[in-house]
């Protein structure tokens, strides 16, 4: 019995779905491996030295169990000082980055003379690496022979020690860290604004809408779905903050503004206890993912109202 035409034409596009499949994971398999290599592996042994005794200088690697996370979660430095400054940062460089960014979209969005070289100036921040920026900041702030001190002396006001005390510094860092992610925020604003329809802005103007109050009634509602992506973004990245501060202030003066990620690179690098450091490390992981999960939610939630 000669076999049916259709199971012929059936094993065929069996065999063809199968070669591309094969193909596409032929494709995306040096990404894969790579993605496996330094990020998958290196989070489960990280995960894994959480839960045993490794000092640097005595690896034992005995099995201590949940000691190095009851350790962090009691650690008053880590409650009172670690997060609340991790989380101010993260709220206070978002939000002030964010107006600021908007006021630049907005000039940005205009036509006038020199538009071109004010764009340039204003992008330049995110041109440079954070590391020179702080480092920067931290010359112009110095007490001896910063910009501010020299100016500040120049009309008498006399000498401000900025880095040796904790409110001053924490200032510094935040300033440091709008004054590099502000322009980031007004650039994908600035894209936004452009490609926002023109019919609600024409009925705003008929109704003779002042500019306050198309913001508010007309832009800002459509934007509100690139805001909320762009402010999920930049929060998930602002609580992981490191350069700024390790080049500012290093967590002090005296450890009071010590962030997150400065807590966990102290605990691995400078006392040398790998365990201690990545359940530091784990349980940052776990608050930043309960944060990014509350503000998805959010902005699901901002979306779907906007439509």
């Amino acid at each position: 019995m000669s076999p049916r035409p259709d199971i012929g034409r059936r094993d065929g596009l069996l065999s063809r779905l199968g070669e591309k499949e094969r193909f596409a994971l032929l494709l995306i398999a040096p990404a894969a491996t790579v993605l496996v290599l330094f990020q998958v592996v290196p989070i489960a042994i990280g995960a894994n030295a959480s839960f045993r005794d490794w000092q640097l200088y005595d690896p034992k690697g005995t099995w201590i169990g949940l000691a190095h996370y009851r350790y962090i979660l009691t650690d008053p430095t880590f409650l009172t000082v670690v997060l609340p400054n991790t989380f101010l940062l993260m709220f206070a460089s978002v939000a002030i980055s964010l107006v600021i960014g908007m006021a630049l979209a907005h000039l940005l969005n205009w036509n006038f003379r020199g538009h071109t070289l004010v764009q340039t100036v204003i992008l330049l921040p995110q041109m440079i690496a954070p590391v020179i920026a702080a480092t920067s900041m931290r010359w112009t702030f110095n007490d001896q022979f910063g910009v501010i001190a020299a100016f500040l002396r120049w009309i008498g006001y006399g000498q401000i020690s900025w880095l040796a005390e904790r409110w001053p510094s924490f200032l510094i860092v935040l300033f440091t860290d709008v004054w590099i992610w502000a322009p980031w925020f007004a650039l994908i604003l600035l894209a936004a604004l452009k490609s926002l329809p023109r019919e609600p802005f024409e009925a705003a103007q008929i109704d003779a809408a002042g500019r306050w109050r198309t913001f508010t009634h007309v832009t800002l509602p459509m934007l509100r779905p690139v805001i909320g992506v762009c402010v999920l973004i930049r929060s998930i990245d602002a609580f992981r903050t490191f350069d700024q501060v390790w080049v500012l202030t290093g967590g002090g003066p005296a450890r009071t503004t010590e962030v997150f990620s400065i807590y966990a690179y102290i605990e691995t690098f400078v006392n040398l206890d790998f365990g201690r450091g990545s359940a530091a490390a784990m349980v940052g992981a776990v608050i930043i993912l309960i944060v990014a999960w509350t503000m998805y939610r959010a902005v699901d939630r901002m979306t779907n109202v906007s439509r």
